[in-house]
């Protein structure tokens, strides 16, 4: 007999749970209240936690990818070109959630936790390199545009979270970048 939910449905489902109590509080029996299934059918698709919160981190990655992908539909000169036509995209409310969710995971990262000490050091590379591809440069000078454009942003956003909006926006007005 087949589950009643696909593994799209359920990860979608794991991540609002994440979304709405953040990645440390990601559990079978969370995500399973939050679809209103037996937390059996989400180890059905995610045998280990650490599986469910990589797909989580992955799907999070390529939302934000989606989203920024009208700033880059033709390639930057630079860091701060790159900067330029993210922060707009970036520094609104609804992009506030999922930014908070990733900073998250840089922290636990940080802090050595399992899976996100493997998986986030990943998902960056996997930005900087997405990045890099939007840069009109030679390739270590693409490389090194990406680094700084992604360093600057999250700077930024994260200020934003923490600050508030109008610390960010002085902020970006400051660097150049709005």
């Amino acid at each position: 007999m087949r589950p009643r939910h696909s593994r799209d449905e359920i990860l979608e489902g794991a991540l609002r749970t994440a979304l709405d109590g953040g990645l440390s509080q990601l559990t079978y029996g969370r995500v399973a209240k939050h679809l209103g299934i037996n937390d059996r059918v989400v180890v059905y698709y995610f045998p280990s936690k650490e599986e469910l919160v990589a797909e989580v981190l992955l799907t999070v990655g390529l939302q934000l990818q989606a989203t920024l992908a009208p700033a880059f539909e033709r390639p930057a000169a630079d860091h701060l070109e790159l900067a330029r036509r993210t922060w707009p995209v970036v520094a609104n409310e609804e992009a506030d959630p999922v930014f908070a969710l990733f900073f998250e995971a840089n922290g636990l990262a940080a802090a050595g936790r399992a899976p996100f000490d493997e998986v986030v050091p990943q998902l960056v590379e996997a930005w900087i390199a997405w990045a890099a591809e939007h840069v009109d440069a030679t390739p270590a000078r693409r490389r090194a545009e990406a680094e700084t454009a992604i360093a600057l942003i999250d700077g930024l956003v994260l200020l934003r979270l923490l600050a508030g909006p109008a610390a960010a926006d002085r902020a970006a007005r400051r660097l150049g970048v709005r």
